[in-house]
């Protein structure tokens, strides 16, 4: 339908609609119709360079949103000036492309096994079909362009298991990444490295490292740091630069990138509009998307002052420098004040989970502690000693009642602990985290050790009716699965907030 239109009228393809100043190519594109896009493409391409009007970059902004880099980089390398020149929308595809995370590498988070895969994919240098001559044959999709090979044990695999896997998506994954970065570097080498500077503001580039810095996309602000280092000492409209604004906006992966530049000193003496230095913006409130992925309102408050420690330490002011913003305040008085509300939510957190895990454990001590008297089978008369004591089955089950008695009191010291802590803010760095962390792990162990102290018992007094024994020790190990299900995850988490690696990567190597 649209060839024979355009076969009849081919005027059809300047029309402007005037609710969005987007032309027929455009409209397609915005409402992934793709097979038209690449059908009008090769017909439009005169009137998709920059000095005939914002459609060429309108275009190029639509691709990088539906990951069709076909097309884009087609238009870019044809006149790369469009990546700072703004679309119908008001942006400019350099700043559309430091919107979307997705299609960097960076921002993709991906589980240990997912990352050994996809270290494993190589991809082939990009060969980018002449899209201009497709007409007939309008589907060209990314998919087509791969060029990959795997190494060591994925080769020999199955595309069943692959799938199973997930790891077709980690292929498409990476070569989106793949042509991005390539994409990413061309408009800096093509477009931006060789122009002024109103040009580039005009184009939206020093916007776009700030959108970069607020979505994490470390590989935008090195590489556009890189061509131009002055991007380093650029404030946004509040004063701040790229470090400040990722203390702002909390991306740990951005702000580590400071302990690879030479003059971090020097950047981390600058304050912002309002008088505030980095270590009072590292007092300011996370945003809540942030605060939102993580479990717990206490792990939340730990991850805050872990961000304040942080900043301090790489914050070296020197004699004569003020510590006062221009309202009076320091970066303590300042985290005080801000989180007054989260450390209130974090203790109540902590109490209710504290209070919670008491009971149980409570329970679990009174009914150990009267097992270990009430042995199965009784006692004998005459000497008093268990009748079963010569059994195997019996020493499992006076051990386990044993370990479950000790951890399950363990357990709730650990959480009265919890409940009389004065709850300072340096407490939720290690010391409550660390009393929640054994106090879990011990409440574990003592729920599961009781269940194997039920099994063994019911095993010694019913051990010639296996037929009854099994199917009970079976639906035993259900409540203790259920409670590790549960529980086990909490834990994981805040042991790696506590005790793992940390989420600043001190080891940067020096890149600027």
């Amino acid at each position: 339908m649209v060839e024979c239109m355009v076969v009849k009228n081919r005027n059809l393809l300047d029309m402007v609609e005037e609710s969005h100043g987007l032309t027929p190519i455009l409209f397609a594109a915005k409402n992934d119709l793709w097979d038209i896009v690449h059908y009008l493409y090769p017909l439009t391409i005169e009137d998709l360079k920059p000095e005939k009007g914002p459609y060429g970059a309108g275009l190029v902004c639509f691709c990088f949103y539906a990951k069709q880099f076909d097309i884009a980089l087609d238009l870019l390398q044809r006149c790369p000036r469009l990546a700072i020149t703004k679309g119908p929308t008001g942006e400019s595809p350099i700043f559309v492309l430091a919107d979307i995370p997705s299609v960097f590498p960076s921002g993709t988070l991906l589980k240990f096994w997912q990352r050994w895969i996809y270290d494993c994919i190589h991809i082939q240098p990009p060969a980018i079909p002449d899209v201009s001559v497709n007409v007939q044959n309008p589907e060209i999709e990314l998919g087509s362009q791969r060029n990959i090979s795997f190494s060591g044990l994925l080769q020999g695999l199955s595309s069943t298991l692959h799938n199973l896997l997930g790891i077709n998506h980690i292929c498409e994954m990476k070569l989106i990444h793949d042509r991005s970065l390539y994409i990413l570097d061309h408009m800096l080498y093509r477009a931006v490295k060789d122009v002024d500077i109103q040009e580039r503001e005009d184009g939206l580039v020093y916007e776009a490292v700030f959108q970069a810095v607020r979505r994490g996309i470390i590989e935008f602000v090195i590489r556009l740091c890189k061509v131009d280092p002055d991007v380093l000492w650029r404030n946004n409209s509040m004063g701040r630069n790229i470090f400040h604004y990722s203390i702002e906006c909390r991306q740990e992966k951005v702000y580590s990138l400071i302990y690879g530049v030479r003059q971090r000193n020097l950047i981390a003496t600058f304050s912002d509009a309002f008088g505030n230095d980095m270590l009072h913006l590292a007092g300011m409130l996370s945003p809540t998307e942030k605060l939102d992925r993580i479990s717990g309102a206490a792990l939340q408050m730990q991850r805050e002052r872990q961000w304040f420690k942080e900043v301090k330490s790489t914050v070296v002011l020197p004699s004569g420098v003020r510590a006062f913003n221009k309202e009076g305040k320091r970066p303590h008085e300042l985290f005080t004040q801000n989180h007054k509300k989260l450390k209130e939510e974090g203790e109540k957190w902590m109490k209710d989970a504290a209070t919670s895990c008491t009971v149980v454990g409570a329970l679990t001590i009174t009914i150990m502690f009267a097992a270990a008297f009430t042995v199965p089978g009784g006692n004998n008369g005459g000497t008093g000693f268990p009748i079963f004591l010569h059994e195997k089955m019996f020493m499992v089950f006076i051990v386990s009642d044993a370990i479950s008695l000790f951890s399950s009191i363990t357990s709730v010291l650990m959480f009265l602990g919890i409940l009389t802590s004065r709850y300072a803010e340096d407490d939720f760095l290690k010391s409550l985290p660390t009393k929640m962390i054994i106090g879990l792990s011990t409440l574990l162990i003592s729920i599961a050790t009781m269940m194997v102290a039920f099994c063994s018992a019911l095993f010694l007094m019913l051990h010639e009716r296996l037929q009854i024994v099994i199917p009970i020790i079976f639906l035993a190990s259900i409540p203790v699965a259920l409670f590790i299900g549960m529980q086990f995850p909490l834990l994981v988490e805040i042991f790696i907030s506590t005790y793992g690696g940390g989420i600043f990567d001190k080891k940067v190597k020096r890149w600027i």
